[in-house]
């Protein structure tokens, strides 16, 4: 079974100007904008943010939509960016679907053709009031990873790659 074409919610080294968004996503993309993930919290990596699911927690990034002609090998190039292979107990990561808010966006701003775009509004209590809820694939710490992060991690407080400096 395949999986659904789901936009991607990045928080590290995927963001505008951080090292791995050129390489990958320019040009890539349909829209990229701001969001938030809850359920989750930052922890520094090597070079790179791990996320820990973690009730109360909330995680700063962007919503990146890719051009529907680019996906299939997106999605495959970040799996392997991600060293995430379904059902490998080795992973660091795994891509999971959960729901992220993106600030609300007026008609004139999506500029549409009078189709959704895939926003549901009212999923996901922890979003309530942040805006639009939308699926996107995140990739999160392998369970065995965050097990280790959540006893020795150092933690992002601000839930925010890049004021990580």
């Amino acid at each position: 079974m395949s999986a659904p074409e789901l936009p991607f919610f990045v928080y590290g080294t995927l963001r505008p100007g951080e090292v791995n968004h050129d390489l990958l996503l320019r040009g890539r993309t349909l829209r990229e904008e701001p969001a938030r993930l809850a359920g989750a919290v930052l922890y520094r990596g090597p070079g790179y943010p791990y996320a820990v699911e973690e009730p109360g927690g909330t995680i700063t990034g962007e919503l990146v939509t890719p051009l529907p002609r680019a996906y299939a090998l997106l999605l495959a190039e970040l799996d392997r960016l991600e060293e995430y292979v379904p059902g490998d107990p080795r992973n660091l990561y795994e891509r999971v679907e959960r729901e992220v808010a993106v600030p609300p966006v007026t008609t004139a701003a999506r500029g549409g053709d009078g189709c959704g775009d895939g926003r549901e509004e009212g999923e996901g209590a922890a979003l309530r009031g942040a805006g639009p809820v939308v699926r996107a694939w995140v990739y999160v710490a392998a369970p065995a990873v965050a097990d280790r992060l959540r006893a020795r991690g150092k933690l992002i407080e601000s839930g925010d790659w890049l004021t990580r400096r």
